[in-house]
This record gives C-alpha cells, sequence and structure tokens, in this order.
C-alpha cells in the first residue's frame, strides 16, 4: 500500500489491516522502558498510529484525542510512534497528556510490521487509526493517504 508524504508517494511495509480483522498482538516499549504487550489491553481500543508527537499535525492530533477521551469511560486511547519513549515522556508531560498512553515501536517494529503502518523511505510509522472493540475485532480503519493530513476525527468517534 502507498500512502503520500508531501504529495511524494511512501511505500508502506506490513500487514495491512481492514475492517472486520481479528486485531493482531503486538508488543511495544512504555515510557519508562518496558515492555507492553496489546494482550493485556481490555475494552474498547484505539490504536492512533502517528510520525512522531514533535510535529505540528501530530502534536495536535494527540491533544485531540487526548481531550476527547474524558468522554469515554470504555475506551483505552494509544498513541504509537518510533519515537524514543524519552521523548513521548518529555512530550506527554509538557503538554498535559494525561489521558492517552503512549507507546514507542522504535525497538522492533512490531506495530509498524503488524498493522502496515511501517513507512519503508522513512523509518517512522504512518498516520492511521484504528479502532478495536472488547472482542478484539477491528471495527474502524484509517490510513490517511496525505501522512500531514488529520484523520477524520468525527468517523472515529462515532465508534467510541
Amino acid at each position: 500500500m502507498n500512502v503520500k508524504f508531501q504529495g511524494n508517494l511512501m511505500t508502506l511495509e506490513g500487514t495491512i489491516i481492514k475492517v472486520g480483522d481479528l486485531a493482531p498482538d503486538f508488543t511495544a516499549i512504555d515510557n519508562n522502558l518496558n515492555p507492553v504487550s496489546s494482550k493485556d489491553f481490555k475494552g474498547k481500543k484505539v490504536f492512533v498510529s502517528v510520525p512522531s508527537l514533535d510535529t505540528p499535525v501530530c502534536d495536535l492530533e494527540v491533544k485531540r484525542f487526548n481531550k476527547e477521551a474524558t468522554s469515554f469511560s470504555n475506551v483505552n486511547i494509544y498513541v504509537l510512534s518510533m519515537d524514543l519513549p524519552f521523548a513521548q515522556g518529555r512530550w506527554c508531560g509538557s503538554e498535559g497528556i494525561d489521558k492517552v498512553k503512549t507507546l514507542s515501536d522504535y525497538k522492533d517494529r512490531e506495530f509498524g510490521e503488524k498493522y502496515g503502518t511501517y513507512i519503508k523511505e522513512l523509518g517512522l510509522l504512518t498516520r492511521a487509526v484504528f479502532v478495536v472493540d472488547e472482542n478484539n475485532k477491528v471495527i474502524y480503519v484509517e490510513y490517511c493517504e496525505e501522512i500531514s493530513s488529520h484523520p477524520n476525527y468525527d468517523e472515529v468517534l462515532k465508534f467510541l
């Protein structure tokens, strides 16, 4: 699958996820450098894949999901990027992000591979959103065609 970055075609590596698929299990690294397995995530989940928290669109996107998370008691939102855990923790602390959980895919790129979000040319994750129900079934998928564009927040929120 291809996406664009500032109009240039980029190649996504890994398995492209579709609505109806079972959400693949993955391990990522939390802000304390501990491995975290998605097998342990309970309830409805949103996986938000972003290139880097230190970019303007990602910054606004994560802040928006953090704000929206206060409206949903039964939903856990996880933001994944290739940012190092230290950078994620620093950014969350400086921006007051406390409702979403950031996870880093820097070490094994397992999320990128299993969710088809790894950008071959950039070594980053593409912008994508996956909503997974309580039975681990994918009920919403959005791979943003242009990496520097926001996802469709209204559509994501309909599934929450």
